[in-house]
């Protein structure tokens, strides 16, 4: 008997790595640690962004505060998050992406690169559905033969039974 294994490709998931498990990759760790604007770049460029767009969350409140605009959130980060749980298909609330993104920033950054890169090593969500072979109705033919006497001859007679 085939076992069907269908994944829902609407399904949500959870994120596969927690906000604070940065052990997970020391590598992105210490770049995200020594230079998170660069950091910020690399995993928006990996996400099919404009490498430029993380500049916003640094100049942003320096630009808007020279009008009285304060920025608490940033807003490139927020957007990023937001936009890769939509993407694939991540749980979570809008209300959980302002509060990581406004207290602890570079935790979510690190997060959403291991995300990207989690992603990126694993196929596309894939539906697998396995069909059972179809068994076959064989047929079995059993040919019978029979002899009829005749005068002076004996002729067999061929009888073909179908099951």
């Amino acid at each position: 008997m085939a076992v069907v294994v269908v994944q829902d490709p609407n399904k949500e998931t959870n994120w596969s790595s927690n906000l604070c498990s940065c052990c997970q990759d020391l590598n992105s760790c210490c770049y995200a640690y020594w230079c998170c604007p660069c950091f910020a770049c690399t995993t928006t460029k990996m996400f099919g962004e404009s490498r430029c767009l993380p500049l916003v969350d640094i100049l942003g409140p320096a630009v808007m505060g020279n009008f009285g605009i304060a920025i608490c959130v940033p807003p490139v980060t927020l957007s990023l998050r937001v936009a890769m749980r939509h993407k694939y298909k991540i749980k979570g609330s809008i209300c959980n992406d302002i509060a990581v993104s406004c207290c602890c920033v570079m935790c979510s950054w690190c997060q959403m690169h291991r995300e990207i890169k989690a992603r990126n090593n694993k196929p596309a969500n894939m539906v697998l559905v396995t069909q059972q072979p179809q068994v076959q109705q064989t047929t079995t033919t059993t040919q019978v033969i029979t002899s009829q006497q005749t005068i002076g001859m004996a002729a067999p007679v061929i009888t073909t039974v179908v099951q």
